[in-house]
């Protein structure tokens, strides 16, 4: 049997298990000598945690995943935050951005938190993503750049970068124009004056002293260690420096940062011996197609995703195909909350090798709880909104009238999809509602559905109900068909798009529905 499964195992397809065998072969199926296989992700506390952030400790804990499974190797995760860096510009999403304005260059851990929470913006930022993460139950160990820096953990590496100096300047300085050569430096000095991080050029190091010599803002020459939190890098060095003083073995990232990929490699191998494998994800876009940005705010935050739908459909869309570029804006979160059920509803009837390849086998770490929910997303939606429902108590009587049985108690996901749904309507759905009125033809079709599904008995089937509409359609001429839903869902719920309609009236009822096609025919211009 256990070979069997390793057989399997070996043999997925999806992709977290390609990224496992990948690592695998990097490490020559040896446990590296610091005990444990290390996985990394970064994150930079200029602005608010975004999906971004979740998605890329969310897909580094299903290669992780993957990687425990076919190898049984002990492994760790570190969540880093360069909260060192320095402020460059105040981002447009905050409140009070007059109190950030005067704490340009500051290192993040010093800059005032604008939300009053925390003693500076970047811890701020550090506790609400390690909230979430806490949240979600992800495994992992948080790392401060400041406290890394600080605490000495990384002066042995500085150290090096500063032996390795005029190797890592001959790796970086053809990546920079002219006018910044002149300038550049990998290490990035504390002022001692100001506190500020000076972007100077070095005038002397010693690597046997372990210091820097550079001008501080009046002027006057200034001689420190690097090691201490006295100096930090700049970032890309930073992001060798960092593989190479915690030994990483393998760190995700953005298609963007793919130039900054091969530049940490290149100066990773300097400080040597080795460099972490990498994987490269595709950009998330908002709706216009653009990249999400944490100092625009663009696209959408952890918090309001999970406003409008579950943690596991958010992980459902990291999941998905994460070399591909994909719109991440609130239209899609019905599709990924419906999904999400789809794929937790076939995971029991699927063989084991089906099951390697259902994303729900990663979300839930091979173990996804039983499905269940009998009524979609999407028909919640459009439930509420034909309803009018104002609160769940309501959608509640529709649902155990479809599906006896089913209540809040036996059924809590349910109830929480309930929630979501309404949240979402209120929303998206209602502001841009809006009846049309029917023309004559339609009124006679209209006329004509009110009398057939009236002529139907009470606990007619879904699929009788579809036939039901699609023979009025059919009488009446519509081609294609999909104009008479749309006839449908444009006068009688007020929207351009809508379920399927069987399945719909299954669930509102029958007398429901007529009622909705006779407010339609009342309604006047």
């Amino acid at each position: 049997m256990a070979q069997e499964l390793m057989e399997l195992l070996t043999n997925a397809k999806a992709w977290p298990f390609e990224e496992a065998r990948r690592l695998q072969k990097k490490l020559n199926n040896k446990l590296p000598q610091k005990g444990y296989v290390l996985f990394e992700t970064g994150y930079g506390p200029s602005g608010l945690p975004h999906i971004g952030t979740f998605g890329e400790v969310a897909r580094t804990t299903m290669v992780r995943f993957a990687f425990e499974q076919l190898t049984g190797m002990p492994t760790k995760l570190i969540a880093f935050s360069d909260d060192m860096d320095g402020l460059r510009k105040v981002p447009t999403n905050i409140p009070n951005q007059e109190l950030l304005a005067g704490s340009l260059d500051m290192p993040l851990t010093k800059v005032p938190d604008p939300f009053g929470t925390h003693d500076s913006f970047g811890g701020h930022n550090n506790a609400r993503l390690q909230a979430f993460l806490d949240s979600y139950g992800f495994d992992y160990e948080f790392y401060s750049a400041t406290k890394c820096y600080q605490s000495g953990l990384f002066d042995e590496a500085l150290m090096r970068v500063l032996a390795c100096y005029e190797d890592i300047m001959g790796v970086i300085l053809p990546t920079l124009g002219s006018e910044r050569q002149q300038t550049y430096s990998p290490f990035l000095p504390i002022s001692p004056t100001s506190g500020k991080v000076l972007q100077v050029p070095m005038k002397a190091w010693d690597a046997k002293a372990g210091t820097v010599t550079f001008d501080d803002e009046d002027g006057a020459e200034v001689t420190q260690p690097v090691t201490g939190g006295h100096c930090k890098l700049q970032w890309k060095p930073d992001w060798a420096m960092r593989w190479h003083a915690l030994d990483v073995d393998y760190e995700m990232a953005g298609k963007d940062l793919i130039p900054s990929i091969e530049l940490g490699q290149r100066i990773a191998k300097i400080l040597g011996p080795s460099a972490p494998l990498n994987f490269v994800y595709e950009l998330f876009l908002d709706q216009n197609g653009e990249k999400i940005s944490k100092s625009k705010g663009n696209g959408i935050s952890i918090e309001e995703w999970l406003t409008y739908a579950s943690p596991e459909s958010l992980s459902l869309f990291m999941y998905q195909a994460p070399r591909k570029a994909k719109r991440l804006h609130f239209d899609i979160i019905p599709k990924m909350a419906d999904d999400y059920n789809a794929h937790l509803e076939k995971f029991s009837d699927q063989e084991p090798a089906q099951q390697l390849e259902n994303p729900v086998w990663y979300i839930h770490r091979a173990s996804p709880p039983d499905a269940g929910q009998p009524v979609s997303f999407s028909m919640l939606i459009n439930l509420v909104s034909a309803s009018n429902a104002s609160n769940p108590d309501l959608l509640w009587g529709y649902i155990t009238a479809y599906a006896p049985g089913v209540t809040r108690e036996s059924h809590p996901k349910m109830d929480d999809l309930v929630a979501y749904a309404m949240a979402y309507y209120r929303d998206f759905v209602a502001p841009k509602k809006s009846f049309r009125l029917p023309n004559d033809a339609e009124r006679a079709a209209l006329t004509d559905l009110r009398e057939a599904l009236s002529a139907l008995p009470k606990d007619a089937a879904a699929e009788d109900i579809q036939t039901a509409i699609f023979t009025v359609g059919k009488a009446h001429q519509y081609d294609p068909l999909r104009a008479w839903f749309g006839t449908i869902y444009e006068c009688l719920l007020g929207q351009t798009e809508g379920p399927r309609m069987g399945s719909f009236v299954k669930l509102y009822g029958i007398g429901p529905m007529t009622g909705l096609i006779d407010e339609a025919l009342k309604r006047q211009a």
